[in-house]
């Protein structure tokens, strides 16, 4: 399982483009996480899936509404990682409201859920392969806080737990 201290795994996340740009085809675009981590400090926070109830009621939520105390923190990027295609994250990301604030990143495959090590098995609940609820916060690609949540817990991966982490001492 990854650790603080450790450089994440080189992976692809995928992200749904619904607005033209450079570099980017409308549709679901890939993206290595190292190389979109690079110079950058990035909280990741991974949840169980898209449209369930404490992921849709509380965590995603929480971070569009700390976007802002966020970003005063030092904190370049917010993403959210779930076990779903793109075009199930987009659409998430539009109900959520989280365009500009929280990049709705899909793992689709769970490659990048289980090169962490933090993936759980929730196929007697119908769900399959899902990732663990956690966040952490990211310099460089090196994860610098971890906080891994207790099965069926919502207490340490919230937007305020990732500020209070940011937080000089």
């Amino acid at each position: 399982m990854i650790k603080v201290g450790d450089t994440l795994p080189d992976a692809t996340l995928f992200e749904l483009i619904e607005d033209e740009r450079e570099g980017c085809t409308l549709g679901p675009n890939g993206f290595g996480v190292r190389e979109q981590t690079a110079g950058k400090r990035v909280v990741i926070f991974g949840l169980p899936g898209a449209f369930t109830p404490t992921c849709s009621a509380k965590h995603v939520p929480g971070y569009v509404e700390q976007y802002e105390a966020l970003r005063a923190a030092g904190v370049d990027e917010i993403w959210c990682v779930s076990v779903n295609d793109a075009f199930v994250m987009g659409a998430w990301g539009r109900d959520q409201r989280t365009s500009g604030k929280v990049r709705m990143m899909a793992d689709g495959s769970a490659a990048f859920t289980r090169a962490l090590g933090l993936e759980q098995d929730l196929s007697a609940r119908g769900m399959g392969i899902r990732s663990q609820r956690y966040a952490m916060v990211i310099e460089n690609g090196v994860v610098k806080t971890l906080n891994l949540e207790a099965p069926g817990k919502f207490e340490v991966s919230d937007a305020a737990s990732m500020l209070a982490a940011l937080s000089p001492t």
